[in-house]
């Protein structure tokens, strides 16, 4: 974890850094440029839940270079918390700022995951939106191949010799956070991040949802029209919970003295 972290909130024990876009797009030029080896995390509701359930992925995002909030609960959160941060950080939108401070830079992406032909399509939209962005490549691999040890070898030695600056992953929730963790090093990739649906977002294939619910806290919603046969148990079931247990952090730390480290 680096020293620059502070100042941080903590939901659910997850460690949300409390920076805004053009202080982490500095952070992650800064990362890129001094090959500094790490992972941005846009943490949502998901995440800070299954990080509650799960050891692992918590130790992942604890070890992330940084670790923000994509999810407007999560500021409500913090702000019953008694703490504060300074907005969302979305992850497609943080995945197109990168693309086109990288297009400024002359930097290269590689695209990871995703549907069949997502990556494709997403790489050719985002170097077309962003000038000077350079493609080191894309690559949808067939489900499970992080345990294929061969697979996951060929894919790593593939992009040991693009070599790209920045790695997009698209392959989920903790499934991304945890094969950037367990492989960004041995790749020697300066930063990584898992964006989730943004390769489909950022390609055409799908809709965001409108300006106005993005800033309602209403993207779930959105997303749960459009897709209920794959996200009706998460937001209805799995991230239910979030509510009661930041209540029951806000109980805690009041009698420990806040919820500030």
């Amino acid at each position: 974890m680096s020293e620059e972290r502070r100042p941080a909130v903590v939901i659910l024990e997850t460690p949300i850094d409390a920076l805004g876009m053009e202080a982490v797009l500095g952070r992650a030029l800064d990362m890129v440029a001094r090959r500094a080896q790490g992972q941005i995390i846009t943490a949502n509701v998901d995440t800070v839940v299954g990080n509650h359930r799960d050891a692992a992925s918590l130790d992942a995002c604890r070890r992330a270079a940084l670790t923000v909030a994509d999810g407007v609960p999560l500021l409500w959160a913090a702000s019953f918390l008694g703490a504060s941060l300074p907005g969302r950080m979305n992850g497609t939108d943080l995945m197109e700022r990168l693309c086109a401070a990288a297009g400024g830079e002359g930097l290269s992406v590689f695209l990871l995951g995703g549907p069949p032909g997502a990556a494709e399509e997403a790489a050719a939209a985002l170097a077309a939106r962003h000038p000077g962005l350079r493609r080191a490549g894309e690559l949808c691999p067939a489900p499970g191949f992080e345990e294929r040890s061969g697979e996951n070898e060929a894919i790593r030695g593939l992009l040991r010799a693009r070599r790209p600056d920045i790695l997009f992953v698209s392959l989920g929730y903790p499934k991304g956070i945890a094969w950037i963790d367990a492989n960004q090093r041995a790749c020697g990739i300066p930063l990584a991040l898992e964006v989730g649906m943004s390769f489909r977002y950022a390609s055409g294939r799908m809709r965001r949802a409108p300006r106005w619910m993005r800033e309602r806290g209403l993207e779930w919603l959105w997303r749960l029209i459009h897709e209920p046969r794959r996200l009706w148990k998460r937001y209805l079931v799995r991230d239910l919970p979030f509510f009661w247990l930041v209540a029951r952090q806000r109980r805690e730390s009041r009698r420990r003295g806040g919820a500030r480290r």
